[in-house]
C-alpha cells in the first residue's frame, strides 16, 4: 500500500434486538455484496435462539407501546421520519449498491410513506371503531386493538420502502414487531434499525434480524408467542407451509395486495386494520 492510499472500514452489520445491537449468539455472519459483485461488509446471520430472545423483547414492549395515547405514538413516528431525512445520502447510497434504479426516489417514498402512517396514529381508532345500532336498552360499541406481536418479512427488493411500508402500519396501533430484513440487501434495514435505536421508539417495540430468510421464516411462522405474521416478503414456495405452521396458535396471516410500492395503493389504513382486532362491547344504558 503506497503512502495516502487507505483501506476503507468495511461495515459488520449487527442485529437489532430490544434497543440494542447483539451479534448473534451463534457467531455466523455472511457477506453482503453490492450489485455489482464488490463486497460491501457482512451482515449477522440470525439463529433461532436470535428470533426467540426478539420475541421476548418485543412482547415485554407491547403493553406499554401500545398503552401510550395515540398522538404520543404518533409523535416519536414522527421523529423517525425526521431522523431518515437526517440520513438521506445515506440510505440513497446503500440503496444505489443495492442495485435500486433510482435509489433517490426510494429514499424519498420510504420517507413520505413513514410520515403517513404516523398521521395515523390518533385516527385509525375512530376510523374503524363505531357504535352500532341495536334493539334494545343498551349500547354496542367495536373497539379495535392491537393484535400483539407481529412477525414481517420484508420484501427482497425496495429493501427500504419495502420494509418500511409493511413495519410502519403494523406499530401504528400499539402492535410490536419482529421483522427478517431482506437477505440480499440488508444493510438499508440495519440503517433504518439505527435511526430507530436513536429515536425515541421504546427497544422491542421493533426488532430486525439478518440472515437466511429460508431458515427464519418457519421458527417465526410456529413461535407460539407472535400473534400474526405479516407474509409480503415471504418466499412463493415457502407460503403454504407458513401457512400451516401459523395455524398452530391461530395466528393471523396477511399479505399486502400487490401493487405497484411507488403507487398511492401501496399504502392504505387497511394495512393497519390487517393487524388489528376488533372487540366489540356491550353497555346497559341508564342512570
Amino acid at each position: 500500500m503506497t503512502t495516502g492510499e487507505r483501506l476503507p472500514v468495511k461495515r459488520t452489520a449487527k442485529l437489532f434486538i430490544g434497543g440494542k445491537f447483539p451479534r448473534s449468539e451463534s457467531g455466523r455472519s455472511y457477506e453482503v455484496l453490492a450489485h455489482g459483485g464488490r463486497s460491501l461488509g457482512y451482515a449477522a446471520q440470525a439463529s433461532r435462539k436470535d428470533l426467540r430472545d426478539a420475541v421476548v423483547a418485543a412482547r415485554a414492549a407491547q403493553p406499554g407501546w401500545a398503552g401510550m395515547t395515540a398522538y404520543n405514538r404518533g409523535q416519536i413516528l414522527y421523529r423517525v421520519a425526521e431522523m431518515m431525512e437526517g440520513r438521506r445520502e445515506q440510505f440513497r447510497a446503500e440503496l444505489a449498491e443495492a442495485g435500486a434504479s433510482d435509489p433517490s426516489r426510494g429514499v424519498d417514498a420510504a420517507i413520505d410513506r413513514w410520515v403517513w402512517y404516523a398521521g395515523w396514529c390518533d385516527k385509525v381508532h375512530q376510523a374503524l371503531g363505531t357504535a352500532n345500532p341495536v334493539a334494545g336498552p343498551y349500547f354496542n360499541f367495536t373497539i379495535p386493538e392491537p393484535t400483539g406481536v407481529v412477525g414481517l418479512v420484508a420484501p427482497q427488493d425496495q429493501s427500504l420502502l419495502g420494509l418500511v411500508s409493511r413495519l410502519a402500519p403494523a406499530i401504528v396501533s400499539g402492535n410490536t414487531v419482529v421483522a427478517i430484513a431482506s437477505e440480499r440487501a440488508p444493510i438499508p434495514a440495519v440503517s433504518l434499525s439505527e435511526v430507530l435505536a436513536t429515536s425515541d421508539v421504546p427497544g422491542g417495540v421493533v426488532n430486525v434480524l439478518t440472515g437466511r430468510v429460508e431458515e427464519l421464516v418457519p421458527w417465526l411462522a410456529g413461535h407460539m408467542d407472535v400473534n400474526a405474521i405479516d407474509v409480503t416478503g415471504v418466499p412463493q414456495d415457502l407460503v403454504e407451509h407458513v401457512e400451516q405452521l401459523a395455524a398452530e396458535n391461530v395466528k393471523r396471516v396477511h399479505r399486502a395486495p400487490d401493487a405497484d410500492p411507488f403507487s398511492p395503493a401501496a399504502q392504505s389504513p387497511y394495512e393497519i386494520a390487517a393487524l388489528m382486532e376488533l372487540k366489540t362491547v356491550w353497555h346497559p344504558m341508564g342512570a
